[in-house]
This record gives C-alpha cells, structure tokens and sequence, in this order.
C-alpha cells in the first residue's frame, strides 16, 4: 500500500513538471515570435496584457482591419506632431502590415504604406538607407498598379508625386546626387500635368513646389555648388509663404538654407538678416530652450564668420542669448553651454578682449572637469589658451606651467608622438629655454577655432579636481 502511494506521488510529480514544461514552451513561443508572419501579426495584433476591459474597449476588439489601419495612420500623425518619433514609426510600421492584409501585395494603398514608412524613417529618425528600401518596394508595387482599373485612379498620381519625391530625399541623403535629381525631376514634371488636368488644385500643388525646390536647392548645397543653389532656396520659400504664411515655422529651415548659401558666396549681411528673421520665427512658436539656444547661436555664427567690425554687436549680442537660455542646464545642456561660452571667448580674443576671455576660460574649468573629466580634449585646449593669455600679460612662469598641463593630459590621451603632443612639447621647450621671451604656444594642428564645440567625449578617464589656474 505505502509503495502505491509513493508511486501516485512520483506520477503527480512527473505530470506536474511536464505541465510546467509546456507551459514555459508555450510562453516562450508567446514571447519570442517564430517565424516573419507572427511577427506581422504581433505587429497588427493586441497583445494579452492589452485585452483588459478596464483598458480597452469592446468596440475596440471588435474593429475591422481596414478601421485599425486607419486608426494606426490617424496614431502616426498624432505621434509625429508631437515628436514622439519611435512611437510614430512604430504606427507606420503596422500601416504597412495592416494595408497588405487589407489590400494584398499588388495593391497601391500598399504602395502609398510604404512611402509613408520610408518618409518616417527619413524624417524622424535619419535612416536614409532604410527609406530608400521602402520606396523601392513601393514602386515596384505602384509600377504594377498604374494600369487598368488604376490608371485612371488620381490617388494613385499623387502616391507616385511623394513617392518620387521622398526616394530623392533619400537619395539626397545618401549623396547620390544624380540620382536624387532624376526622381525630383519626375516628382515635379508628374505634379505640374496633374495641375494642368485638374486633378489637384492650385494649392496643393505649391506644397509640392516648396517641398521640391527645397530638396533641389539642397541637391546643389550638397555638391557645393551655392550659386545653382540660392535660386532653388529663393523659390522655395515664395511658395511657402505662398502657402503657409511668412510666419510659418516651415520656413525656418529654407530661411537657414538660403543664408548658407549667401554665407558661402560672401553675402553676409543677407545671410545675416535671413538667420534673424528664423530666429524670429522660431521664437514666436515658443520653443524649448535647447531649440532657442540653437537658433540664437546660428546667428552669432555668421556674424562671427563675416569677420566684419560691424557685425560683432550681433555676435555679441546673440551669443549672450544662447548662453542665457542654457545657464542653468545640467548634463548635455551644460556641455553645449560650455562649447558656447569657448566659441565666445575666441570671439572675445579675435576682437580685443584677451583679459575677458581669460577670465571667462579660468571661471570655466572647473565645470568642464565636472562636465568631461580631468583628462579630456576640452580641459587640455582651455589650460593652453590660459597659457596663451598669461604670455601676453608677461607671466611666463603661469604660461609654462599651464602649458606643461595640457601637454601632459594630451599625452595621455594621444600618445606623445601625436601631432598635438609634439606640437604643444615644442612651444614648453621653447619656454623653458627662454622664459623671459614672448613665444606664443602653438596651435595644435587641425584645432577647431571655436574651442570645446563637441558634447562630452568617450575619452573621459577621470573627474578628479583640477589644481587651480594661475
């Protein structure tokens, strides 16, 4: 008796485990999809945990495919406007698998899924390469479809406008210049016929103009070529305001495109004011104030690069208000502050006011050891422009001992035969054997002029406190 008990001891147990088996097969399964269809269905599917009444409705599981394709764009959009980038790609990403289930394989709705996901992938999230695949695969579906019954379809014409378009794009940023210029041809030979038909109003078409003249203008800018380029960005921005208004945030980046350009053929006071005028814009649409800082900071740039006396009010002007909006940041905000505040203090040497700068410089090293750490490209460039300065005030002893840090924190972090090592052991020699010479330490070569003008390197080896600056 006691051993048939054990024996329906051991059975139970054996079942139990085998239950506990299956049941972790089946929630692996659940959780890991095993082939490409499970994928697309998880992807159109609601999930286990998403089924509770209290967090869904009935009406909500009871929606057809073609409802829950149009409620993934209607999603997409709302994500898109809210910059919420990952979440909009995600909705697009269902669009596609919903309108093949809806549609089939062949069909142009499909097509028009797969533009929307390759402009998402360009737009929100910079993936060129990954647009230029959907685009692809919405041609060769669109190639299918323009025929009968769908030839005489004008969704289809204007599926065929973006499409062209947004694979120019990609191109554009894939530096394919030749072949981006091809499709935008066809992008604005195919809208300007359906205007000349009557199958899209006036407007509609000046959108399209805008948007194409634009990725024009910057075919050319890519290929360095700013004078076929201004036109393109002239153009661009009439049909904008045409359409949007003079106010309109979208015509902020043809504003900073066109004062590019004028920058690179030498017409300063135009790029200048084009720069103000988006700074304008971008103010009026209350921005957060890493988006104030960036565009204050572009004009502080150009005025900085025009190189003109009359110009340096504006560049002062300008780089006080970017260093404003980011005083109190923490993180990656204080480090832009920080490469703000050094491109500042080179503005501040060029023009005269050494003593500022080097006020300024000593003020800062101790939160770009905070920022960057000890040994870091950002301590090394402030301590050899603090050496600078001290020679120019005659203090040849703080000079060398400033420029003796830095060669000593370059040399961690490169090597001593780097070009900057050698080059910064160089001008420490020379001041050892004649410190009562004015020798200006020399720059390390391909320095940026504007110092600290990257975020926090991968190159941090430590935070320990500096010694104080002389």
């Amino acid at each position: 008796m006691a051993i048939t008990k054990k024996r329906k001891v051991a059975d139970d147990i054996r079942v139990a485990q085998r239950d506990n088996v299956y049941k972790s097969m089946q929630e692996s399964q659940e959780a890991h999809p095993s082939n490409p269809l499970d994928e697309v269905v998880a992807a159109v599917s609601i999930t286990p945990a998403q089924k509770t009444p209290s967090q869904l409705p009935q009406t909500a599981l009871l929606q057809t495919p073609r409802e829950k394709l149009h409620l993934c764009e209607e999603k997409a959009k709302s994500y898109s406007s809210r910059h919420e980038d990952r979440k909009a790609v995600q909705e697009l990403v269902r669009c596609v698998a919903l309108a093949r289930i809806c549609y089939g394989d062949c069909h142009w709705k499909l097509a028009e899924a797969h533009v929307n996901l390759a402009r998402g992938y360009l737009q929100l999230k910079g993936l060129s390469l990954q647009a230029k695949q959907h685009a692809e695969k919405a041609k060769e579906i669109l190639t299918n479809a323009i025929m009968p019954p769908y030839n005489d379809n004008t969704d289809v014409f204007k599926c065929s406008v973006e499409l062209f378009h947004t694979l120019g794009r990609a191109l554009l940023s894939l530096q394919k210049f030749k072949d981006a210029a091809e499709n935008l041809t066809k992008a604005e030979r195919l809208s300007k016929e359906l205007l000349q038909c009557g199958r899209i109003i006036k407007e509609e078409w000046t959108e399209i103009q805008a948007r194409t003249k634009l990725s024009f203008a910057q075919v050319y800018q890519g290929q360095k070529k700013s004078k076929e380029a201004l036109p393109y960005y002239q153009e661009a921005l009439e049909y904008i305001e045409t359409s949007r208004g003079g106010n309109s945030l979208e015509c902020v980046p043809i504003l900073r495109g066109l004062a590019g350009a004028e920058q690179a053929l030498g017409f300063h006071d135009t790029s200048i004011d084009h720069l103000i005028q988006a700074h304008l814009i971008v103010l009026s649409g209350k921005p957060s104030p890493e988006e104030a800082t960036a565009s204050a900071h572009c004009v502080a740039r150009a005025a900085v690069t025009s190189g003109r006396p009359e110009h340096r009010g504006v560049a002062e002007q300008y780089f006080q208000e970017s260093m404003t909006n980011l005083k109190a940041a923490e993180g990656m905000g204080k480090a832009k502050f920080l490469s703000i505040q050094d491109e500042y203090c080179h503005f501040l040497h060029v023009t005269g006011h050494e003593e500022k700068a080097a006020s300024i410089l000593r003020e800062s090293l101790q939160s770009k050891v905070g920022v960057f750490g000890d040994l870091s490209p950002e301590v090394a460039e402030t301590y050899r422009l603090l050496s600078g300065a001290d020679l120019a005030q005659g203090n040849h002893s703080g000079a060398h001992r400033k420029l003796k840090k830095c060669l000593q924190i370059q040399t961690l972090l490169y090597g001593p035969q780097d070009k900057r090592a050698l080059a910064t052991q160089q001008s420490v020699d020379a001041l050892s054997k004649a410190p009562e010479t004015a020798v200006k330490p020399k720059q390390s070569p391909k320095a940026k002029p504007a110092f600290c003008t990257g975020g926090p390197q991968n190159t941090v080896l430590g935070k320990a406190r500096p010694p104080a600056a002389d």
